[in-house]
């Protein structure tokens, strides 16, 4: 096995001239650079990651959590996060939350301890212990999905869309709206859709059931079951049901069907992810787009920023999004 005296010595230089030109770093003339290139290219050296990471403090790798590795969503930021991060030589390590504070915590503890450069939290949640975990870690941390204090985050608007959502469902002519939402512990996707949702029905003066308000998991299962339960608790059907995550939406308009209702003539659904199940469905599903791989790819630009020590202030970015019409909604 070749090592880096074997390199210095076939080179006729020193082993500090070897490893400065490995790293790039300190001055090293180009006859003595290439004296070394042409005998790395010759015998195959391949240096090795654990002792440059030991010589530079780096291991170029950079921890994902994410909340649901399973999603498309999760898929869609976990792209744009590895492109990014490549360009700048950088490696990740995903890890799984399973929608549980209790794991995103044991997993800020363990990739601190592999000694990882930095972490992107994939957050759902800003459970206060959850928050005093972060503040115990040495390493940055860039949220995204969740502004959270004291990191750099990348949030969606989701106030705004969860707004326009609405808005587009009442301009179609729909007063009687249900809404199918998640644990308000998720302040993005649980509280502030809903507070958004229940502040354009009160601007137009229109009354919500409390049978037309239910909560899922995220999973396309629980969005059947909330649309069910709505149908069971009132004989003031709503005309329009709005739900939060594209799946909730899905399962609802199965449900809806099989209860021999049509979609959209009896009653509209729309969702928000713009996911690839929502062009496939029947009828194809109304959605917001949140640009989930520029949101990753713009997470990552923040985090490489800090790893390079060119900007450590905190930073909050706001992405933008896009509703797009579809056949589950007149």
């Amino acid at each position: 096995m070749v090592t880096i005296n074997d390199i210095a010595k076939l080179s006729g230089v020193s082993r500090t001239t070897v490893s400065r030109v490995l790293n790039k770093s300190g001055y090293v003339s180009e006859v003595a650079k290439n004296k070394v290139l042409k005998v790395i290219d010759t015998t195959g050296y391949v240096p090795s990651e654990h002792a440059k990471s030991l010589r530079t403090k780096q291991t170029k790798v950079v921890g994902v959590i994410l909340p649901k590795i399973s999603t498309e969503t999760a898929s869609r930021v976990v792209d744009g996060i590895d492109k990014k991060l490549s360009e700048y030589g950088y490696h990740i390590l995903l890890a799984n939350a399973n929608l549980e504070v209790d794991q995103e915590i044991e997993h800020l503890r363990l990739l601190q301890s592999r000694r990882v450069d930095g972490i992107i939290l994939v957050a759902t949640n800003r459970e206060q212990r959850l928050l005093d975990e972060i503040k115990e870690i040495s390493i940055p941390v860039v949220a995204l999905g969740q502004e959270l204090p004291g990191v750099s985050s990348v949030v969606y608007d989701d106030y705004h869309a969860a707004s326009d959502v609405t808005t587009l469902l009442i301009e179609k002519g729909h007063k009687k709206i249900g809404f199918i939402g998640v644990s308000e512990t998720d302040r993005a996707v649980g509280y502030e859709r809903k507070r958004a949702y229940f502040d354009v029905m009160k601007k137009h003066g229109f009354e919500v059931e409390s049978a037309w308000v239910q909560e899922g998991i995220f999973d396309i299962a629980s969005g059947g079951e909330a649309a069910k339960a709505m149908l069971d608790k009132t004989s003031n059907m709503p005309t329009a049901i709005f739900a939060v995550t594209d799946r909730l939406a899905i399962g609802a308009m199965q449900v809806l069907k099989e209860k021999g209702l049509r979609v959209p003539q009896d009653i509209s659904v729309m969702g928000i992810g713009a996911s690839d199940l929502s062009k496939y469905v029947t009828p194809s599903l109304a959605t917001v787009d949140y640009y989930n791989e520029i949101a990753g790819i713009e997470t990552a630009n923040i985090i490489i920023e800090q790893l390079m020590n060119k900007d450590k202030k905190l930073k909050k970015l706001v992405m933008s999004y896009g509703l797009i019409e579809r056949d589950s909604i007149l």
